[in-house]
């Protein structure tokens, strides 16, 4: 039990901590309405699921430097681009609906399905995601399978209830009365994040691969 509060304690406050998948719910559910940004919410989760289940399962690829690499210039490229393209767009909620006003509101407007795959993409590239996982995995390498499995159950729980929560906060009509005369800022400032978060990956991978290239 004692455990068991531990990683439950640790993934939580890793989730309250905002990050990429954070601020594509925020900008997804005030361009689309919380109902398709559940889109981005549900690929998420299966996103986490699967770094869970590769984790705990012992596969060592997703350890591997060149991996992390790898997943590092992918995500960082994709960051950077999302990030652009929320820069370029204007988000305009229809108020008390949660929706938007009309299809063409804003470029990067999409189905539940596109949501559901730039989630999926986000967290599968997110480097720190995997990370994450791994470390917390060697933390419990002496755990029996079955604890392992509701470990990871749990979090991917967590994580689908929680994406849910903000999303649906954010879209009810309450939340965007009060959000409304801010949703272009906060659009802005998510494109800025994302995309400068993007960068810093990419930046951080040059003089990683730099550095080794020297030293090698």
């Amino acid at each position: 039990m004692d455990q068991f509060l531990a990683v439950a304690v640790a993934h939580f406050l890793a989730l309250l901590i905002p990050g990429v998948d954070f601020f594509l719910i925020v900008r997804s559910t005030l361009a689309n309405g919380w109902k398709v940004a559940s889109g981005v919410c549900v690929g998420i989760a299966a996103a986490n699921s699967t770094l869970i289940g590769a984790a705990f399962s012992g596969v060592a690829l997703i350890s591997q430097p060149e991996v992390l690499w790898t997943l590092q210039g992918v995500g960082g490229a994709f960051l950077t681009y999302v990030g652009g393209v929320f820069l370029r767009s204007t988000p305009v909620a229809e108020l008390g609906a949660g929706t938007p006003r009309s299809p063409s509101a804003s470029p990067a407007n999409a189905s539940w399905t596109r949501n559901l795959w730039l989630g999926a993409a986000s967290g599968l590239l997110n480097p720190k995601n995997v990370l994450f996982y791994v470390s917390l995995a060697a933390a419990l390498a002496s755990a029996p399978p079955a604890t392992l499995v509701l470990y990871g159950a749990w979090m991917v729980l967590v994580v689908l209830a929680w994406d849910l929560f903000v999303a649906i906060v954010l879209g009810s009509g309450r939340g965007l009365a009060k959000l409304s005369r801010f949703i272009p800022l906060l659009s802005k400032a998510a494109g800025v994040f994302l995309a400068v978060f993007g960068l810093s990956m990419l930046v951080t991978l040059g003089l990683e691969l730099s550095g080794r290239a020297v030293t090698g």
